[in-house]
């Protein structure tokens, strides 16, 4: 069920003069928005909820930061919950190149092999690839096809012309496109 964008004000305004359980109940009331959009990048139930933790956390302690002039709120905590989706798989991905071993033990735990089996290592791997060649791309194409915000709500937050942000997130998608298709 989604919340109202003026409920999420309501809530966002109290947490801001200070109250717990306004703060409280704007996190629940996201949480599921949260989940979404990070469970949508790390397929292993525990990596997105170590995900959906940071976002929480993150959207906490960044409240006055928003500015309702560049967008929705709940715009604002998809962006947040898609950079710290992307942030987890880093570090997982990380981590699993620290830990590369020539042969995989008899008895693995999940949690441990997640990065490899759990996430969509093509996508992430994309846009790695992405922001080391065309950094400027990056992020709209995040806001678009992974926050799912309109063109218009990309253009204010990224104070952009409309059309140069479907220019660069068209340029986005053939450049991922190229590095996910599968060959035949």
């Amino acid at each position: 069920m989604l919340v109202s964008e003026e409920r999420l004000a309501t809530l966002r305004k109290a947490a801001l003069d200070g109250s717990t359980q306004a703060r409280n109940d704007l996190l629940a009331e996201i949480r599921p928005l949260v989940t979404s959009r990070c469970g949508r990048l790390l397929r292993c139930p525990q990596d997105a909820e170590e995900a959906v933790q940071d976002a929480l956390l993150a959207v906490s302690r960044h409240l006055d930061s928003y500015d309702d002039q560049r967008g929705t709120f709940s715009g604002w905590v998809s962006v947040i919950a898609s950079n710290c989706a992307r942030t987890t798989y880093r570090s997982l991905r990380r981590r699993a190149d620290e830990r590369a071993v020539e042969q995989l033990p008899e008895n693995y735990d999940p949690r441990t092999t997640s990065v490899i089996a759990g996430s969509r290592l093509d996508l992430l791997d994309a846009l790695e690839d992405l922001e080391r060649d065309h950094p400027r791309l990056v992020q709209p194409f995040v806001l678009r096809d992974l926050a799912a915000l309109p063109y218009n709500e990309i253009a204010a937050e990224l104070d952009v012309p409309l059309g140069t942000v479907k220019a660069m997130i068209h340029r986005a998608r053939a450049y991922v496109r190229d590095r996910i298709a599968v060959p035949g």
